[in-house]
């Protein structure tokens, strides 16, 4: 076998205890060096902390949002039935018995749909948000009550035949107090009775991944919430469709099978179904409505966190790198006296793993806490709105996965350097050698990289808070400085479209008396809630109605006398609406320049007329400004209004223009309202309040790309810092 004592020493050197005790000597040895250099290891555990946490936060909410499906039976199966047409998700309720009872892609299918309602038990009542969703919509999903039951297909005997409710978990705990006494109790839905049946589990939310509903009730009780049915409204298109594909059915099979169905609708149904059309969306995002948004903005943000991971390792490396070069005399000692230039490395890497190690430890505990926080936060008071963040064992991997390529990589940029060290040259002290010339100049351009990303970063965000500052300034046709919105709905309390209207009018004219208010009128639905409704418009004369035939389609608001004045919408042509227009009257409206401009040119629209979508026949009598309606980066739209007394909706809002104080102004409101109905539920906020909702989106951008910005430029604060602090100390001696 050759000479004993190497071969001794190979198999000594092979056996597996003897070489994780190496290692342990390696991490024993990495931790006195760090506690010996304790300003090196905080900066470089801090680095390391900064750009794991911003990637875990990020991946933490991608996860949650895009990559994790629904926490329901058959994730993988269930999708979404939308329109063809791009941003037209919903369904009318005919089609979906229609697509449930024809499909042969689907095992099963169910539909609900957003609402609110005003929920009173033990004497007073509260606006909640709902779902109204088909009978066989909990068990499709697979899901079980905490308490309870949940209602069945078998409790859908038509409509209003289903006077069930079933509690959300944190309702349940808030409202009622966790109490299990509450199941077989009845509560006042509308002025509706409703039994309570059930709970349902703490971690069920509905279908819907940012909406989470506070009850569930049967969609064949609408009339009762809503105060008008839809279930026989073809054209009436305001449920989601849910469906779970058959095992073996790929989605396209299953859109093309429900378009079969789709063109014999529009055999049967020519008037309303010539467009139907249908394709598959993920679920949990509200179909297209949010998730191309909330994905496009999602990947740019993990873009830009990774950009901050980037910046961290540069400045690591950095780190690594000036710290190599002032060990150079200890590496030239330990390769004199017999180590091999391995043994040196492997000890190197063995420090920046355990830096990597835990820097990726305390970065990653604070990214739990801020997902856990972000969990919990509701961004907008008004609405059950959560942004849904979970750390589970995808987001851990993703943690431990970028603390060791965050370390090692940073790590191995001295190994050069410690291959070509020449040890008679470093025990001799030389100042500067053409090796440290050329390490130089790797410092210099990692110090570019991070100045380079964080001037990215940086402008990003300045750019991204420049935009939302010139949103908030765009013409949006409207004031809402000044203005206090009363938001009710009259079907609450137990009113129809009919019986409201006078209702209605009183509460216009008892406001307008309250000293210190200047303007009051009503709308159904105020601009930027994104909750507009859209009607086909035909030129006078169309006697085909077919969607395909329209001019266009137009975003359409009722209003009452005195809105225009209440909200300062400008008037450029013609008059405004009196409560002369009534239903006796000829259908009056009034448009905006962009329906002018596309329906009649350059000719005066005012005194021209127009058919809506049922044929009805409105004379325009006045023009008005352009707004916005949905969202403040839409392309300019067509709009219209119509006067409350010619189509009467219970859905109202009452816009005060007033010179007092938003408190002051709330209490004379609430006065007036309890001595008109005190059992009408009011939500009373300043107008600029209402405007959260759609602001919140460039509001979560400018936050996070300033954090990101922030992250950026202080890993080139420290990287400069540590260049210039290494630089002098290689002077020190000059």
């Amino acid at each position: 076998f050759g000479n004993a004592a190497s071969t001794k020493e190979r198999v000594t050197a092979a056996d597996a205890t003897l070489g994780l005790e190496g290692l342990a000597r390696d991490i024993s040895y990495a931790a006195r060096q760090l506690r010996r250099s304790p300003g090196f290891a905080l900066t470089a555990i801090l680095t390391l902390a900064l750009g794991i946490g911003a990637n875990v936060v990020v991946f933490g909410v991608v996860n949650s949002l895009i990559l994790r499906p629904l926490n329901v039976a058959n994730a993988n199966r269930l999708f979404e039935v939308v329109q063809k047409q791009e941003g037209s998700d919903s369904q009318s309720y005919p089609d979906f018995i229609a697509y449930r009872a024809r499909s042969a892609a689907f095992s099963d299918m169910a539909a609900y749909r957003i609402g609110t309602s005003a929920l009173s038990s033990g004497g007073s009542a509260q606006q909640a948000w709902d779902y109204e969703v088909s009978g066989n919509y909990f068990d499709m999903l697979g899901v079980q009550p905490t308490l309870g039951r949940l209602f069945h297909s078998s409790d859908e005997q038509g409509p209003n035949s289903a006077p069930y409710l079933v509690l959300s978990d944190s309702l349940w705990r808030t409202h009622f107090n966790a109490d299990p006494r509450v199941i077989g109790t009845t509560v006042d839905l509308n002025k509706h009775p409703f039994t309570i049946i059930g709970v349902a589990p703490k971690t069920f939310h509905g279908t819907e991944l940012f909406f989470w509903p506070e009850f569930w009730v049967p969609i064949v009780n609408e009339e009762q919430i809503e105060g008008y049915s839809f279930l026989e409204q073809r054209k009436d298109r305001g449920i989601f469709l849910l469906g779970t594909l058959k095992p073996g059915v790929t989605p396209g099979q299953a859109a093309d099978n429900l378009n079969a169905i789709a063109r014999q609708l529009a055999k049967d149904y020519p008037t309303w179904e010539d467009s139907l059309a249908a394709r598959l969306a993920k679920p949990g995002l509200g179909g297209d409505t949010l998730a191309e948004p909330v994905r496009a903005f999602l990947t740019a943000i993990m873009l830009l966190a990774l950009l901050v991971l980037v910046a961290a390792c540069a400045n690591l490396a950095g780190v690594f790198a000036a710290r190599a070069s002032d060990r150079t005399r200890e590496l030239a000692i330990r390769l004199s006296i017999g180590s091999t230039r391995w043994r040196i490395l492997r000890q190197l890497l063995t420090e920046a793993v355990l830096i990597s190690v835990i820097g990726g430890a305390v970065g990653t505990f604070f990214a739990v806490a801020l997902l856990d926080a972000l969990g919990r936060w509701q961004p907008i008071a008004e609405f059950p709105v959560h942004i849904t963040a979970v750390a589970d064992a995808h987001v851990y991997g993703i943690a431990f996965l970028l603390a060791l390529v965050g370390g090692i990589l940073p790590g191995l940029l001295p190994a050069r350097q410690v291959w070509r060290t020449d040890a008679m040259q470093a025990m001799k002290g030389s100042a500067i050698t053409p090796g440290l010339l050329r390490r130089l100049t790797m410092r210099d351009l990692l110090l570019g990289v991070q100045i380079a990303v964080c001037a990215l970063l940086v402008t990003a965000s300045l750019v991204s808070l420049r935009g939302m500052e010139r949103s908030l300034h765009v013409p949006i046709g409207f004031t809402p400085q000044g203005v206090m919105l009363a938001e009710t709905d009259m079907h609450m309390a137990g009113y129809s479209d009919d019986s409201a209207f006078p209702i209605q009018r009183r509460l216009i004219e008892d406001f307008a008396r309250i000293p210190g208010v200047t303007a009051v009128g009503s709308i159904d639905s105020t601009p930027l809630q994104g909750m507009s409704n859209t009607v086909p418009v035909f030129h006078e004369g169309t006697t085909d109605l077919h969607p395909s035939n329209s001019v266009m389609s137009v975003h359409s608001f009722v209003v009452s006398p005195g809105y225009l004045q209440s909200a300062k919408t400008r008037l450029l042509a013609g008059r405004g609406f009196t409560w002369a227009d009534g239903p006796t009257t000829p259908k009056v409206v009034l448009i905006n320049q962009t329906f002018a401009r596309e329906m009649f040119g350059s000719s005066p629209a005012v005194g021209r007329q127009f058919l809506g979508g049922a044929k009805s026949l409105y004379e325009i009598v006045g023009v008005i400004e352009d707004g916005k309606y949905d969202s403040l980066t839409e392309e300019q739209g067509a709009a219209m209004l119509l006067p409350l007394a010619q189509s009467k909706n219970g859905n109202t809002t009452l816009v005060v223009r007033s010179q007092l104080p938003p408190a002051d102004v709330a209490a004379a409101l609430n006065r007036v309202l309890k001595s008109i109905d005190s059992s009408l539920p009011l939500t009373l906020r300043p107008w600029q309040d209402a405007l959260a909702l759609v602001l919140f989106p460039a509001r979560i951008a400018t936050a996070a790309l300033g954090v990101m910005g922030l992250l950026a430029a202080m890993l080139a604060v420290t990287g400069v810092f540590g260049m210039a602090t290494y630089s002098v100390s290689k002077r020190m001696r000059e």
